[in-house]
């Protein structure tokens, strides 16, 4: 993956004239050659790693149109924009168009005006669409978020099933599908499912160096996300997960109530709020979106300074998803994850209740042991994240809280006899099951109401788990439920005994534990390369160059709004603070920044020169 692009040739030609990048990143060079001569490709690459420019680029180089599949239709509209802003003939068909503008996008793909046309999944079912396709000059199909075809992936989407039919329509024209996450069996499933068992395998590096990985316990898990913005993400663009459309709803409100401007995003809204919301999100600076998982695929913001996480997903695919909306333009982001006992029982809970067969709850169970051994681990976390997509790293990064602050580990083969022990005689002695709380009230010798009505002191075990606290207790829980020593069962979590519990009871087992350090405050992040293509390092600007900075921020917050698109569509934050350090004094010392390409810097390089001058 690893070849030195040629400072010539169609595809660098592109390359500069229209995105403005000086070289290739990764692997890009070597994916967009392949396809460029036809070749079929399967393309696994993190998120802000540049994946669009290796169907865009062949696309532009090839004769005809590039067709490119999205499940992004609310999306598409700024897809589109984006490239236009580059001089890029791009259209879409979808759903949300009125029967004129389709006509008019149809009619320019048959004159072959196109270089791009975005379509649904849906809309690829059609026989109208395809007919229409019949009749044009296709260049090649770029399948996106091609993980949306994998049953046990984190976004299936029914209709991506109907894709193999590209190959059989059109065996001749060249197929590009795209990832961002995808394991060695989620890998094999998209090339089986989209007939592209032939194609070649691409796999760039899942690490993003400049994201921290952060996970912590919960206690108050609102107000802990509110001191992480407050201190160290004021006024910054960020993502918050929860769980359910409720949790949205209240930490949406939780946060606008403390002088933070957030939004929800959930299912449960009307089309238009949603829309309205995410419009917000991408136009806006410094807004919070509070969101179920519904939101954020396809989200091409470059400047998301923090996703936060109040609830555990269900798999680390999903969590690597969802964080890598984070840095996209290779700046310093957080990836901020609370997560506490209730969240292994919920998960757990869940699991057990699900529709499906045993080997669907199996599969689920996997996942989840997978994001457990992540939390739970007190290793690097960036090294065991890189493990999970087969890849080998460091054994620590120095960017994510384990290496920063490393927890300890304990033997707490004894509490874990203890608190095995009480789940046991509550059972075997009374017939009863209990949650966790009642099991660690006994243990602290608590006489609670609960307590003394079910007579529990009398138990051998009542008091003798005075050494740990309450917080420590409910660690011991959650660490054993994902060692999958101890199971929740039944609508209220109770606690029961798995067949591993034995080994333990028995001493046959040692059970080591991870000890929370005490907390200290994070430092930034590492930066990383910036842009899609070979951007170079966002700049480090001094008084002068940060306040030229501003003054280009707010040049692109007004030339966004006249064009009605997000403001990331003019420049990226990263190509302002480049220019700011430069303070370049004519179009042609301009056009040498890493993103200004020809259409660009004929369009906005005069305003640029005049903001900067203007200081």
């Amino acid at each position: 993956m690893t070849s030195a692009p040629p400072l010539t040739g169609p595809a660098f030609d592109v390359l500069s004239r229209v995105f403005g990048y000086s070289g290739f990143r990764g692997g890009q060079h070597e994916i967009i050659e392949h396809v460029i001569a036809g070749g079929d490709a399967l393309v696994l690459m993190p998120t802000g790693g540049g994946k669009s420019l290796c169907y865009q680029i062949p696309a532009l180089v090839r004769p005809g149109t590039g067709v490119v599949i999205s499940p992004l239709i609310a999306l598409m509209q700024d897809q589109v924009d984006a490239l236009r802003t580059l001089g890029v003939q791009a259209g879409f068909l979808n759903s949300t168009q009125e029967a004129h503008e389709r006509r008019r996008t149809e009619q320019q793909f048959l004159a072959g005006e196109l270089d791009l046309l975005y379509v649904a999944p849906e809309g690829l079912g059609s026989h109208a669409t395809q007919r229409l396709l019949d009749q044009g000059r296709i260049a090649l199909f770029a399948i996106d978020e091609a993980h949306c075809v994998a049953q046990w992936g984190h976004d299936f989407r029914p209709d991506y099933l109907n894709l193999s039919m590209l190959h059989e329509r059109w065996p001749d024209v060249p197929r590009i599908a795209l990832t961002a996450t995808a394991t060695s069996a989620t890998r094999e499933e998209i090339a089986t499912r989209l007939d592209l068992t032939g194609a070649r395998h691409f796999t760039a590096s899942f690490d993003r160096p400049n994201i921290q990985y952060r996970i912590v316990g919960k206690n108050e898990p609102r107000r802990q996300l509110l001191d992480l913005l407050r201190t160290e993400h004021k006024g910054d663009a960020g993502i918050v997960y929860c769980l359910s459309r409720a949790s949205v709803e209240k930490t949406a409100e939780f946060l606008t109530q403390q002088g933070i401007a957030a939004l929800p995003y959930h299912a449960g809204l009307d089309a238009q709020t949603r829309a309205s919301n995410q419009s917000r999100f991408l136009r806006e600076d410094g807004l919070v979106m509070v969101a179920t998982i519904a939101f954020g695929m396809g989200i091409d913001k470059p400047d998301v300074r923090f996703v936060a996480h109040l609830d555990l997903p269900k798999s680390v695919e999903g969590y690597y998803q969802e964080t890598g909306r984070a840095g996209r333009d290779g700046l310093p982001s957080t990836a901020w994850l609370a997560y506490g006992l209730q969240d292994v029982v919920q998960q757990r809970k869940m699991i057990e209740t699900s529709d499906g067969d045993a080997a669907h709850r199996r599969n689920l169970g996997a996942h989840l042991d997978a994001m457990l051994a992540l939390c739970e681990t007190v290793q690097c976390r960036r090294a065991q994240l890189l493990a999970y997509f087969g890849q080998a790293a460091d054994p620590t990064c120095g960017n994510c809280d384990t290496c920063l602050n490393p927890p300890e580990s304990w033997d707490g083969t004894v509490p874990a006899q203890k608190l095995l022990s009480t789940v046991l005689r509550l059972q075997r002695e009374r017939g009863q099951k209990f949650g966790a709380g009642q099991s660690i009230d006994i243990l602290l010798g608590k006489t609670t109401e609960k307590v003394t009505q079910f007579r529990h002191h009398e138990l051998s075990v009542f008091g003798i788990g005075t050494e740990l606290r309450e917080q420590e207790w409910r660690g011991v829980v959650r660490q054993l439920l994902a060692q999958g020593l101890l199971a929740v069962e039944g609508d209220y979590g109770t606690l029961v005994l798995t067949d591993a519990s034995g080994s333990v009871l028995r001493r046959e087992r040692e059970v080591m534990l991870r000890r929370e350090p005490e907390r200290t405050r994070a430092p930034r992040a590492r930066r990383a390369s910036s842009g899609s293509g070979g951007a170079a390092p966002a700049a480090d600007l001094d008084a002068a160059g940060a306040a030229a900075f501003e003054r280009l921020r707010a040049w692109r917050a007004s030339a966004a709004k006249e064009a009605g698109v997000p403001a990331y569509v003019i420049f990226h934050d990263a190509t302002l603070r480049q220019i700011a350090a430069l303070q370049p004094g004519s179009l042609a010392e301009l056009s040498t920044v890493s993103g200004v390409g020809e259409n660009k810097l004929a369009k906005y390089g005069q305003p640029v020169l005049e903001a900067l001058a203007a200081g």
